[in-house]
């Protein structure tokens, strides 16, 4: 048994390096590796969040979840979950590069990349450095396009859209009624 030992970069709005080196058991699970991050950078840790293997290029690959999201038995795209995945598992390369999103509304991306594998082990994940002071959890703004993106801008035509195809004249044989 040993530990690994992870630069995990916050992708801060201002050109700022803000990092965290963490030391975690190489048989701990994603969730306290999650956990462990939040609190080095003095986030609550409320809001939702996945991981997602990466590769030199940072793409997103397999997910791994806080919780299990999937619909269905049927679902195509199989994600682990947090609780259940080990971090020694999914260490594929020596310089195994993880992405962290964290908080679907804000965005905060952490990009995560190990540095090494050692023989000690700790009892409970540590913060080895800290660099840079992180933003508070809520300086973000909620990304406005995370639920209409910005070609939705359609949602000014919505009457024409979806008008009832009568007009004036079709409603002159009504009364209104008031109450």
């Amino acid at each position: 048994m040993g530990a690994l030992k992870f630069r995990v970069l916050l992708d801060s709005e201002k050109d700022q390096e803000i990092f965290r080196d963490i030391v975690i058991s190489e048989d701990e699970n994603f969730e306290s590796f999650y956990r462990a991050i939040l609190n080095s950078f003095n986030f609550e840790g409320k809001e939702m969040g996945s991981f997602f293997m990466s590769n030199d290029e940072w793409d997103k690959g397999h997910e791994i979840s806080l919780m299990d999201m999937s619909y269905s038995d049927e679902d195509t795209e199989i994600t682990s979950v947090m609780s259940e995945a080990k971090l020694n598992n999914f260490m594929e390369a020596p310089d195994q590069k993880i992405i962290l999103v964290y908080d679907f509304l804000r965005m905060w991306i952490f990009l995560i990349e190990l540095q090494e594998r050692t023989e000690e082990t700790p009892d409970k994940p540590q913060v080895a450095l800290a660099v840079g002071t992180a933003p508070p959890e809520d300086s973000k703004m909620i990304q406005d396009d995370a639920f209409f993106g910005e070609e939705d801008e359609d949602f000014d035509d919505f009457d024409e859209d979806f008008g009832d195809g009568y007009d004036e004249d079709d409603l002159s044989g009504y009364e209104e009624y008031e109450y």
